[in-house]
């Protein structure tokens, strides 16, 4: 047996354990969706971090750079920015107000805050929830089949079941206690290998006698992608808008009402930059250093790149951890985003919208049956996609960061938002995402989805709520 497959097999092994050693500890629908509000700042962050950052970091991004060029940085330099705002935007608002209101989720904080528009703010919540994440769960389930089929030969679809089948289990067993705690490993893992592949890299490209910067030709030397004037601006912007997204992801904002106490997130504002920064520009290096080393036809999927450069480049051993790194990248944020969809039919829906009376241990029951549910789905959708991670994680980022991202951040920041304002945003930061993708997908590359939706939603939200107040001013929570 290779030491890729045992370092790959233990990771596995540890993950399971992880949600068998926590299944007791969910008592209550609080533990399982958020164990219990008491987490430690170091696994909350590190668990934020590693979900927040999927498949498509370690699998999507360095393809894209490598086929792209240095245009790609704008994106990277876009997600760092929007990770820090969300620290310091979103964060400790966001604790202290859930905790007030009592609410375990995203659309229960919402209707609650907004009571004269608690049914509708719920069901369009919940289904916008519902919707994108089954595209989100598909790209993680899909890159990890990538990964097993390159490194291991195994064919693409029962890879995405392995992966599938262990996801869904430790996250129905153990619930948030077991994402967070796994989550803790993964980030550790991933940095790890954002971190030294590229570096290796480098390396190689150094003894092969290769300028980094000489094979760069063409447009993919570029900062711009090769354009020029607006077009040039319109690149960059694009790049930037991947930043408007992170304060509408219920996957990562959920870390942060999980956070133990309000004055700790002061510690994960730093803990999230440090560990962003490297990532991002690791994970575009990687993609430089493909370009200088390999020819296109070298794969057959140009986001295969990084598993490839780590088991020709690294001692088994070490390959096999940084390919669990890859692996660890879908975990980690398929394993949240189950969790936040099973809290979205479980609790908003199923026991808070239908009114349904259940003891915390029944509660907690529903919620297992839920995560295998949403995962089943989410495996059929990435069993029958033909589309990359890229695209696939970039209509799930929009969806959601454009429907949450202005009604939280407004809602947190401006004492006149109102209920009218939040449920219209939400719908047209749900609705321009999906009609904008299916029928001016060719404007994409002119202006960005996520920067439309984003855009039209907060201006959504500003017209309503000033044309529909509350009745009542909402009370300042920043």
């Amino acid at each position: 047996m290779s030491a890729v497959l045992v370092a790959f097999l233990v990771y596995l092994f540890v993950v399971l354990f992880a949600g068998i050693a926590t299944y007791r500890l969910n008592k209550t629908q609080e533990d399982f969706l958020l164990a219990g509000r008491r987490l430690n700042v170091w696994v909350a962050t590190f668990s934020e971090r590693a979900s927040g950052e999927s498949a498509w970091l370690l699998l999507g991004f360095p393809a894209a750079a490598m086929t792209t060029g240095l245009v790609k940085a704008w994106d990277g330099i876009g997600c760092v920015t929007g990770i820090i705002l969300a620290w310091f935007l979103v964060a400790k608002g966001l604790r202290r107000e859930t905790e007030r209101l009592d609410a375990l989720t995203l659309p229960e904080y919402f209707a609650k805050r907004f009571g004269s528009q608690a049914t509708p703010i719920r069901i369009v919540a919940t289904f916008t929830i519902v919707f994108f994440y089954a595209f989100y769960v598909a790209a993680q389930f899909k890159g990890g089949g990538n990964v097993l089929q390159v490194t291991f030969g195994i064919p693409e679809y029962w890879g995405i079941v392995l992966g599938a089948t262990v996801i869904i289990l430790y996250t129905m067993a153990g619930g948030f206690f077991a994402v967070a705690w796994t989550d803790l490993l993964q980030a550790i893992i991933m940095i790890g290998t954002l971190v030294i592949l590229p570096v290796v890299g480098l390396i190689e490209l150094a003894n092969r006698d290769v300028s980094l910067s000489a094979s760069l030709t063409g447009t993919l030397g570029s900062w711009t992608g090769g354009a020029s004037g607006g077009a040039a601006a319109v690149a960059v912007v694009s790049g930037l808008s991947w930043g408007f997204g992170y304060a509408g992801q219920p996957h990562t904002v959920t870390r942060f009402m999980s956070i133990d106490r309000p004055e700790s997130i002061r510690i994960g504002r730093l803990i999230a930059a440090a560990w962003a920064i490297p990532a991002f520009t690791g994970a575009m290096v990687i993609g430089l250093v493909g370009a200088a080393l390999y020819e296109p036809s070298t794969f057959t999927d140009s986001e295969l790149l990084m598993p490839y450069m780590a088991t020709e480049l690294l001692p088994g051993w070490l390959a096999g951890i940084f390919i669990s790194g890859a692996v660890a990248a879908m975990m980690s944020t398929a394993d949240s985003q189950l969790l936040v969809g099973t809290s979205a039919v479980a609790e908003d829906l199923y026991h808070r919208g239908l009114g349904i009376k259940l003891t915390q241990a029944r509660l907690v029951t529903v919620s297992r049956v839920v995560t295998i549910g949403l995962g089943l789905a989410g495996f059929a959708l990435a069993i029958n996609s033909e589309k990359l991670i890229f695209a696939l994680v970039s209509y799930a980022w929009s969806g959601l960061g454009s429907a949450f991202g202005p009604a939280l951040l407004f809602t947190l920041h401006w004492r006149r938002t109102s209920g009218a304002g939040v449920l219209g945003g939400m719908l047209v930061g749900t609705l321009s995402t999906v009609i904008y993708s299916r029928f001016f997908s060719s404007w994409d590359e002119v202006v960005s989805v996520r920067l439309v939706s984003f855009v039209l939603s907060a201006l959504t939200v500003v017209v309503l709520s000033l044309v529909i107040p509350d009745r009542r001013p909402a009370r300042e929570t920043a």
